[in-house]
């Protein structure tokens, strides 16, 4: 599906692996121009070398805004502007609420800030190409997840970032919306599930709790979700929650429900 996307350029954080690597290959089939910022070097520049010159890898931890301002400003140098900034970039701790302040607060941090700075120092480069935003959510921040306070934090300030933006920016013309994905299966989850007693028999237990097909949401899903919304075919979409999640996080739990068992 070609969605008029060539030649513009994207930035995607945390783009050497899962949903990240993803959105990198979707937007390299539209013919776009794409950098990706990540600090794993090996997978980067794995990734870099598979796509070619219209793909280019920076190594950066983005954990300061000084390494956001700088990714920012190498992705002009290559390219010469942004058209579509992906704040992908992201980890889920772990961290609960028995979690001293300090730490929690090193979390959402670390969750946070690069999600701020990327947009900041993007901005005029946005408001020159009447461009947009695609933050990446989480379905924590709707539904609770037990054990995971500051990331939960973070998400949902990303959440409320998403439409505060949104509503800021649309005299520009600059879209800003954020892809909310629930149980996607990225190299992350997998080693979740190879740490646990029984990895397939605990996988499939979690695929069941999707209703859509009872399997997990695969990481090209949500890259084509989020082509979609950096593209004119959503061109008056903006400051929407959009869950790519195979009906896990609102359908009613019965619909999951194995009611067999019960009979």
């Amino acid at each position: 599906m070609k969605l008029g996307l060539k030649d513009k350029v994207v930035l995607i954080t945390g783009g050497a692996r899962g949903i990240g690597a993803a959105t990198v290959l979707a937007f390299h089939s539209e013919r776009s121009n794409v950098i990706f910022a990540d600090r794993d070097y090996e997978s980067g520049s794995k990734l870099e070398k598979s796509i070619g010159p219209h793909g280019k890898f920076i190594e950066a931890e983005l954990n300061t805004p000084e390494s956001c301002r700088e990714t920012v400003e190498k992705t002009v140098s290559i390219f010469g502007g942004i058209d579509v900034l992906v704040n992908n970039a992201g980890f889920n701790d772990g961290l609960g609420l028995e979690t001293p302040p300090e730490e929690f607060m090193n979390s959402v941090r670390t969750n946070l800030l690069h999600v701020y700075a990327m947009a900041h120092y993007s901005l005029p480069l946005l408001r020159r190409s009447q461009g947009c935003i695609v933050n990446l959510g989480s379905k924590v921040s709707e539904t609770g997840q037990g054990n995971t306070s500051a990331y939960a934090a973070a998400k949902g300030a990303i959440r409320a970032l998403t439409r505060e933006w949104a509503v800021a920016l649309a005299p520009n013309n600059i879209r800003v919306n954020c892809v909310m994905p629930a149980e996607c299966h990225t190299e992350q989850y997998e080693k979740f599930f190879q740490k646990s007693k029984n990895p397939e028999q605990t996988k499939q237990a979690v695929s069941h709790l999707v209703p859509l097909s009872h399997r997990l949401t695969t990481p090209a899903e949500i890259a084509k979700t989020i082509v979609f919304l950096s593209s004119d075919s959503s061109s008056h979409t903006t400051g929407q929650h959009i869950f790519v999640d195979g009906g896990y996080t609102h359908f009613d739990r019965a619909v999951s429900h194995d009611h067999d068992k019960w009979q």
